[in-house]
């Protein structure tokens, strides 16, 4: 039997405490806990703070206390910033992640709150939607007193948990695009029993446990994923959900994220191998976290190569959800393995297998990725191109595609090296030959700004495609077109008209900027163009660099890989 393992990357993880507010919640001392995960070798800690509520939503403590914006509204737009200085602290030791968990007060006011304060929040890496409170204003994890007032008031058990899921479905409707997952949706059962009809759901037919049913088949229609949260256990009644909930959401294909909704440093850790367990129990072989919004799949199991194989998977995923807009980006893609990773097979259903080409293939609304961490094997194909032995630095692959394109000459594919000594090495295979390439090596060398950045520029005939590739994640193809680039922390992915000049816009922007091209892949498809580039500098100049390149470009974007 395969080992489970012993850490979680969470998302309903550790809260953050809300600093000067009267009534506290959660832990302020952030140093303190991410000590506790650096000395327990952890590679990741989430962090997680709920957004402020209106007065009319207030536990009995912060009644007492006439405590307005609990959970401070300060201390949340100061989140944010709390984040950021333990990254910049932390750097190199250990991957931070924050989340907000958001609170649903009804389709009116509390919808338009919700809203401003996901805004407040921006760059978080996921948000939860729950529902702590009752229109009524009761809470469903406060007090006794206050769970038998609400029961009280809606006459029944079956309504009173009826009331609930109906909050979570209308919370759904309202703000499924805001949220990522639905947090414990089994919440009631802290302060009052479960109903027959719930407990018993999968075979009953009590309106309550079809309610459920709906819930869930929500859930999965709006690609969401479910929170399955340690607390409850802490509490002594249970995980939430309960298994019969967990099963039902594992045949809808929903994913599940996993935490321990702590809100203490002594219980950090505490109950990560139980929580895989549990998920487990229910048929589950893997869970999701996330980084910027984008799911990440992670395995329950203890095998290092079947780790190394979600990278590559996570890898893929960032790839292409990038590529699509923020309200696409949650659909659940398509997948298909072959080789070495026909064991997903088993794991991911409706998954198409791709025989013995080792390599992941994702792929939602028209496009499509594929990935591997096999380094490419040489091809034996003999093409005519340009040698470049060159200064290593912003502009310099700009000026040859610059003289190229003066000479009307498009370039069909490229390989690109650094030499990590200030130099670098390119080979540009060119599409058609039309007689202009020896003045394309004449201008080069005979003008003094040129001739400083090339050391040696040779056209050579029918050569061998070099071999630049070292180990890591490669991008095989992109909708289909072969690629073979090298995953760098950042690349840029384009779809163009396939013409002299056209990448040439992309590049001089770039050198215009002064971001250097660390490796560069170029495909095309009949009359579409495409390009992947390894590029280093600032991102928010590259993205506004992006939006200016005219229609000849029918997709560019900046992918920025987060995952580990």
């Amino acid at each position: 039997m395969k080992k489970l393992n012993d850490f979680i990357w969470e998302t309903h993880g550790i809260h953050a405490g809300t600093e000067q507010d009267q009534v506290k919640h959660g832990i302020d001392r952030l140093e303190k806990v991410v000590d506790k995960a650096i000395e327990e070798n952890h590679p990741s800690i989430t962090f997680i703070i709920h957004s402020p509520r209106l007065t009319n939503f207030r536990y009995i403590a912060e009644r007492e206390t006439n405590v307005k914006f609990i959970r401070g509204n300060r201390s949340y737009l100061n989140y944010p910033k709390r984040i950021a200085d333990l990254r910049k602290k932390y750097e190199g030791k250990i991957n931070i992640k924050y989340g907000v968990e958001l609170e649903w007060m009804g389709p009116d006011l509390g919808l338009q709150w919700s809203r401003s304060k996901i805004f407040q929040a921006e760059g978080a890496d996921y948000v939860i939607g729950s529902v702590h409170f009752a229109p009524e204003g009761l809470p469903y994890d406060g007090s006794k007193e206050e769970a038998l007032e609400l029961l009280k008031m809606r006459g029944s058990l079956e309504a009173y948990w009826d009331g609930y899921f109906n909050e979570t479905i209308q919370m759904i409707e309202c703000f499924g695009d805001m949220i990522q997952i639905v947090g414990h949706i089994d919440l009631p059962k802290l302060n009052v029993d479960m109903p027959e009809a719930l407990l018993n759901f999968e075979t009953s037919s009590h309106p309550l446990a079809n309610k459920v049913r709906t819930l869930l088949e929500l859930i999965a229609d709006r690609n969401l994923s479910l929170d399955v949260n340690m607390a409850g256990k802490f509490k002594g009644v249970g995980v939430y959900p309960i298994q019969s909930i967990l099963r039902r959401a594992n045949e809808l294909q929903i994913p599940v994220c996993v935490g321990t909704d702590t809100h203490h440093v002594r219980y950090y850790g505490l109950n990560f191998k139980e929580s895989l367990e549990y998920i487990q129990e229910a048929g589950y072989e893997n869970y999701v976290s996330y980084s910027k919004l984008i799911p990440e799949n992670r395995t329950i199991y203890d095998d290092h190569d079947l780790k190394v194989k979600y990278t590559v998977l996570n890898k893929g995923i960032e790839l292409l959800n990038q590529r699509l807009d923020t309200a696409h980006r949650r659909i659940i893609p398509d997948f298909s393995f072959g080789g070495s990773f026909s064991e997903f097979l088993d794991i991911y259903k409706n998954s198409t297998g791709m025989g013995d080409y080792n390599a992941i293939r994702i792929r939602k609304l028209g496009k499509s990725i594929t990935v591997t961490n096999e380094i490419p094997k040489s091809t034996d194909d003999l093409v005519n191109g340009l040698f470049s032995e060159h200064v290593d630095k912003p502009g310099v692959i700009s000026s040859l595609f610059n003289t190229l394109a003066s000479e009307g000459i498009n370039v069909e594919t490229a390989r690109l090296k650094s030499n990590n000594d200030g130099t670098a090495v390119a080979f540009l295979s060119i599409e058609n030959d039309n007689g202009n390439i020896q003045n394309v090596i004449d201008f080069v060398n005979g003008t003094s700004a040129s001739a400083e950045l090339f050391t040696n520029l040779t056209y050579k005939e029918n050569a061998k495609l070099p071999n630049y590739y070292r180990e890591g994640v490669y991008l095989l193809e992109m909708d289909g077109v072969n690629l073979n680039l090298a995953l760098n922390e950042k690349v840029i992915l384009t779809k163009h008209n396939n013409a002299p000049g056209v990448l040439l816009i992309l590049l001089s922007a770039l050198s215009s900027k002064d971001i250097n091209i660390i490796d560069l892949r170029l495909g095309k498809l009949n009359n579409v163009g495409y390009s992947a580039i390894a590029v280093d500098g600032d991102s928010n100049v590259i993205r506004n660099l992006l939006t200016k390149l005219g229609n000849q470009y029918y997709e560019a974007n900046l992918i920025e890989f987060y995952s580990m």
